[in-house]
């Protein structure tokens, strides 16, 4: 490894240091969600930069001036510019995953079904006469080439000398294997309802965002879809999914309703790892909906999951009630894993507890 190589190694050990440290901070603020790229996400860190060079204002050339170091030291002039604080670098969203799930301490996940969509994976598993000389196979030419030399008497064991010919080479051949990959689908179901105002929101958004990272750390594939509620429930892309502002009443059932609709016709169980989030502030049109919304999770989601994930945002508006109806319902069962998220803070301990079940 090059000096260079290891510096660059040592810096980005240093910022990965850095975001651990921060963790519960980056969490809490949100900062990293529109920061997201394909496979990247950029890291703002604070308080660190990479040494650079600093040309002086010397007057005289290399060599030049009495060099005798007795006179006191001359400092830089004070500036009135800002300094520079923050330091933009990109993280990979497997990097990320690895140090949500340290600090966390969550198990990884052990997907129990496979998508039918299948990756090609070429193995060198033959040897061809033809081939680019890239693959050429070294130890089977040589071979080859012996065997010719000493079938037509030219070996010379006191000057063993075999030199390949064109016919004497072979060359690695490969073979694509197809292979299934595992899968997941996300659901995500978020209450709109006037209750709901922008700071509960963005704690969804927030969680949302780790709570992908960490799956997609899991699968290979991984589909994720959104669901707004308020007295009905629709689907919606991603972007309006955070950015909605909507009002009404709630019945949670519709959102259920919606996410069984979309998991029977395109999620497959035998095929799929399935994931729904609900998030809400625990108010419920009914105590007759919140029925049918167990009724709807043990009967339908439940034999189909791999957990079923509730978080219940605090709300000056809401009353929180179906958070203590969920866990009454489900006081045992490992599928129905319940959060409450008291404030930006509670991000990360909510995403432990979501979590922590490894399935």
């Amino acid at each position: 490894m090059l000096p260079i190589d290891r510096d660059l190694q040592r810096f980005r050990d240093i910022v990965k240091g850095r975001v651990r440290k921060e963790l519960r901070r980056y969490m809490s603020s949100g900062e990293l969600v529109g920061r997201k790229g394909n496979d990247t996400v950029s890291i703002p860190i604070h308080s660190i930069g990479t040494p650079r060079l600093r040309h002086g204002d010397n007057k005289k050339g290399v060599g030049q001036g009495d060099g005798d170091g007795d006179g006191p030291g001359e400092g830089q002039q004070a500036g009135d510019a800002e300094g520079q604080h923050v330091l933009e670098t990109e993280l990979t969203i497997e990097e990320l995953a690895e140090i949500l799930g340290e600090e966390l301490q969550l198990p990884r996940i052990q997907p129990k079904g496979q998508k039918d969509a299948r990756t090609s994976n070429p193995r060198y598993t033959g040897i061809s006469v033809n081939g680019p000389e890239s693959l050429r196979h070294f130890k089977r030419t040589w071979r080859r080439a012996l065997r010719r030399t000493m079938a037509g008497g030219e070996y010379v064991p006191e000057r063993p000398i075999v030199v390949p010919i064109k016919d004497d080479r072979r060359y690695r051949s490969s073979r694509i294997k197809e292979e299934p990959r595992s899968a997941a689908v996300v659901l995500y179901m978020m209450d709109v309802s006037g209750s709901m105002g922008k700071e509960q929101k963005e704690i969804v958004r927030a969680e949302a965002f780790w709570i992908d990272t960490w799956i997609r750390h899991n699968y290979d594939d991984v589909e994720t879809r959104f669901i707004v509620h308020d007295a009905t429930a629709r689907e919606v892309d991603r972007d309006t999914f955070f950015r909605t502002r909507e009002s009404g009443g709630t019945l949670i059932s519709s959102a259920y309703k919606l996410a069984m609709s979309i998991i029977d016709e395109h999620y497959p169980v035998d095929s799929w790892n399935i994931y729904p989030f609900h998030f809400s502030d625990g108010d419920n049109w009914s105590q007759s909906d919140t029925k049918l919304c167990i009724e709807l999770v043990r009967d339908r989601m439940l034999p189909i999951v791999n957990q079923f994930s509730y978080g219940q945002v605090d709300s000056q508006y809401g009353s929180g009630q179906f958070l203590k109806d969920l866990t009454e319902a489900f006081p045992r069962d490992p599928r129905v894993v319940c959060s409450r998220v008291a404030n930006r803070e509670a991000i990360m301990g909510s995403i432990k507890e979501l979590l922590a079940g490894g399935r």
